[in-house]
């Protein structure tokens, strides 16, 4: 996606980093023991890589759980965060948070890559903005090969 321009270096980086927040998380499948709803696992990421000094890489943690989560979404489901939006702004992030739709962190399915169209579909619960976000990503990817 070379017209797009996207800091290659930094994606990798921030690829690696991006589920930091997650063992301060209680998911005992994944043998996080923490006190955090799993929910949480973006900001907390965020927190982490802010006190050592790694800004940019903290907010693709927050931003890139689901498509992005606003701060109505926030309030409406009562979500036990931060009360301001995290979404997605950067190509690299928007990037970070589109391929992460695609695999699971389930040991069962780590290597089986979900579909558009499954993706799609685990998003509608949370509202048609998400779908139509997802989806705008799929067009401007899929154009940019």
């Amino acid at each position: 996606m070379p017209q797009l321009n996207p800091d290659l270096d930094f994606i990798k980086e921030a690829a690696m980093l991006h589920d930091i927040g997650i063992f301060l998380t209680n998911i005992p499948e994944l043998n996080c023991k923490g006190k955090n709803p799993y929910i949480c696992h973006g900001y907390l990421g965020r927190e982490i890589l802010e006190k050592i000094g790694f800004p940019e890489h903290a907010l693709v943690c927050e931003r890139h759980v689901g498509v992005g989560i606003t701060v109505e979404d926030i309030k409406h489901y009562a979500l036990p965060l931060p009360k301001r939006n995290m979404l997605p702004v950067s190509i690299e992030e928007q990037i970070i948070c589109f391929a992460d739709k695609f695999f699971s962190k389930n040991r069962n399915s780590l290597k089986k890559e979900k579909s558009v169209e499954d993706i799609k579909k685990s998003l509608e619960p949370y509202g048609l903005e998400k779908v139509k976000r997802f989806q705008s990503w799929v067009d401007l990817f899929e154009n940019s090969l």
